[in-house]
């Protein structure tokens, strides 16, 4: 499992994230929370070490995540940053082929390309499997690279924003999917999200991010509640129950 032990961010005197505590489960869902600044991403970066803390330590299986090889750190754990500029000029299959690097390193192999063709099929990316990523819409780039980090094939995926200029179709596909993923390949899916519904909908466990610090992590049940959510975000907000599902109304 990933932990993080009193992990702080701190760019000169302001503090980004305040002494994190967590343990990212092997398998399941886990939506991250909160308002704008709260340190969502942030704690993304120190977890996959697209950076490095202040002060506080992030381990994996119980091995300073500073220790682990970036070759071997790619077969754990893959993460899908929420900006992702592609210059050269490559197709989906390129793109998603690019995701098994760590294994094939330049020459894919048999199963390299078997895990290709499944993320690719996962997707329902098949009818742009040769178009070029700078023909895509924003939607259908974001699907593309999504596969990519499943063709990676990695015990943990970190997904930040992965409902970024998708539509409601495709939005409720990708979460079906990663749900999915979760539950037949048993991995572990941390995502950071804005939509609170579909977080409440789609995962085992929510963890709220107010002011670079962890003030809830519970299942949806618990968090989906007008008080909770309201001290998360300072604002009048009322949960209704749809279908035996909590729905947060902020549409008012």
């Amino acid at each position: 499992m990933i932990q993080t032990q009193q992990l702080c961010l701190s760019y000169g005197s302001t503090e980004v994230l305040k002494n994190i505590n967590l343990t990212f489960k092997p398998a399941g869902v886990t939506s991250i929370i909160g308002p704008n600044g709260a340190g969502k991403s942030s704690l993304l970066s120190l977890v996959c070490r697209l950076q490095q803390p202040t002060s506080g330590s992030v381990t994996l299986n119980r091995e300073l995540l500073g220790q682990i090889k970036s070759s071997d750190l790619a077969r754990k754990l893959a993460v899908l940053r929420q900006e992702n500029h592609i210059v050269a000029r490559l197709t989906v299959e390129d793109l998603v082929c690019f995701g098994r690097f760590p294994y094939h390193q330049g020459r894919p192999s048999v199963t390299d390309k078997a895990k290709i063709d499944s993320a690719i099929d996962f997707l329902d990316l098949q009818p742009l499997r040769l178009r070029y990523i700078n023909e895509l819409s924003g939607g259908q780039r974001q699907r593309a690279f999504i596969a990519m980090v499943l063709a990676q094939d990695t015990q943990y995926l970190f997904l930040d924003e992965p409902l970024n200029n998708l539509d409601m179709k495709h939005s409720v596909n990708i979460m079906q999917r990663l749900q999915q993923a979760a539950q037949v390949m048993h991995k572990s899916i941390i995502m950071v999200m804005h939509d609170i519904n579909f977080a409440a909908c789609y995962s085992d466990e929510i963890i709220a991010m107010k002011q670079g610090q962890i003030i809830y992590q519970d299942c949806p049940q618990m968090i989906m509640q007008s008080q909770v959510l309201e001290k998360i975000y300072d604002m009048p907000l009322k949960v209704v129950e749809i279908e035996g599902r909590p729905l947060c109304l902020y549409y008012r």
